[in-house]
């Protein structure tokens, strides 16, 4: 591919501190040429002089640099749609949203990224982000190392992702015949709930409608500052992730059907039920304990439930699902067969359980976060009331 037909797009609006740090990153980042296209789009904002001022005045070596200043304010969705389009105009695009910060080789990973996904209908988009939270139950996640340098997820990405024209066509015609998105219980719950300023809710829908998936890297091509914005109360380092710093690599990429790191918009991982030697279309994995409806014979979860247990599994090793693949024993996991009902009696240590997802932390550090945390409540409460 050649990386004419690659431009980097920049979506900035009022964080003139992010849009600096992201321009600082590209600037280091390495290219295979000097014809690779910058669009910085900025969104309208009373309150945008700062950042116009950073783009126009920022210095970009590596092929021509385009600033479109919108007359309106669009909003975050409308504005990363109008911005997905610059894949139908040059073949392929690279999004940025401006509190990204990119790793030194994000550009020949995409290229080389997109250039595999070409004739596979079951890629819907290329991350350059790759999740270690899993944001729907606030917990750590690790995709399983498959001993591939990428792996699947029915999620889309919205800190750091690329697009083929094919991939955003495909998605956009579908999205030009959405309305308002219902409940379903094949989309998490939390993800119904988000914003109608979130494009991310309909693309991430879109995925699980056509059996689409993201193709993700092991190791990150961005990592996200979460700055104070639109949708940040202020900085977190939450979504902080460990980035490939150093040279660029031959990557390794798996096909969907030789990957066993592949995971629904649940977080939970598809192939498990190979090692159970279970039809996928029986069982249902819910190692999480987010899903609310369970509708398949065979059940794996870590809540308790009145249904035959046809084994059970520890708790002990990470990520979770590591526990079915090394057969784990132990009494923290089950495998139900729905069409039995029993009832069962069986004790699950709660604190062990939130332990599970904390590396360590002291009495001291526990205390204080109690007691901050605490005070955060009552100050928002008391907010609530005025």
């Amino acid at each position: 591919m050649n990386s004419q037909s690659l431009p980097i797009v920049v979506i900035a609006y009022n964080r003139p501190r992010s849009l600096r740090r992201l321009l600082d990153s590209l600037s280091k980042a390495t290219y295979p040429d000097r014809n690779v296209p910058l669009i910085i789009s900025i969104d309208h904002s009373d309150t945008n002089k700062e950042v116009l001022q950073i783009a126009t005045d920022f210095e970009w070596l590596f092929g021509i640099k385009t600033v479109v200043y919108s007359d309106v304010n669009l909003g975050l969705r409308k504005h990363v749609l109008k911005c997905g389009n610059y894949a139908t105009e040059y073949g392929n695009v690279i999004l940025l949203e401006d509190d990204l910060y990119v790793s030194p080789c994000f550009y020949e990973y995409t290229l080389k990224a997109l250039e595999f996904t070409k004739g596979k209908e079951y890629i819907g988009g290329v991350s350059l982000y790759n999740h270690q939270f899993n944001v729907h139950k606030v917990v750590n996640f690790t995709a399983i190392d498959d001993g591939f340098d990428n792996w699947y997820f029915q999620f889309a990405s919205s800190w750091g992702q690329a697009w083929s024209k094919t991939h955003w066509e495909e998605f956009y015609t579908w999205y030009k015949n959405q309305g308002v998105l219902p409940p379903n219980p094949e989309t998490p719950d939390n993800v119904t709930a988000w914003s109608e300023k979130s494009w991310l809710k309909y693309y991430i829908v879109y995925l699980i409608e056509k059996n689409k998936f993201f193709l993700y890297p092991k190791v990150s091509l961005t990592t996200n500052f979460s700055d104070q914005g639109t949708h940040a109360v202020k900085d977190s380092s939450t979504y902080q992730v460990s980035l490939l710093h150093y040279a660029a690599k031959n990557f390794n990429f798996s096909k969907l059907e030789e990957s066993n790191s592949t995971y629904d918009a649940f977080f939970e991982n598809l192939k498990l039920h190979k090692l159970l030697e279970l039809n996928k279309h029986e069982l249902c994995v819910d190692l999480n304990g987010y899903r609310k409806v369970y509708n398949k014979r065979y059940i794996l979860t870590t809540q308790i439930l009145n249904f035959e247990i046809v084994k059970s599994y520890g708790k002990a090793l990470k990520p979770i699902d590591a526990n079915i693949i090394a057969n784990i024993p132990g009494n923290e996991i089950f495998l139900y067969d729905s069409s039995k009902t029993v009832t069962n009696i069986i004790t699950i240590d709660k604190l062990q359980n939130i332990l599970y997802n904390i590396k360590y932390i002291s009495y001291r550090d526990a205390l204080y976060l109690f007691v901050s945390m605490t005070k955060m409540k009552i100050s928002s409460v008391i907010n609530k009331l005025k």
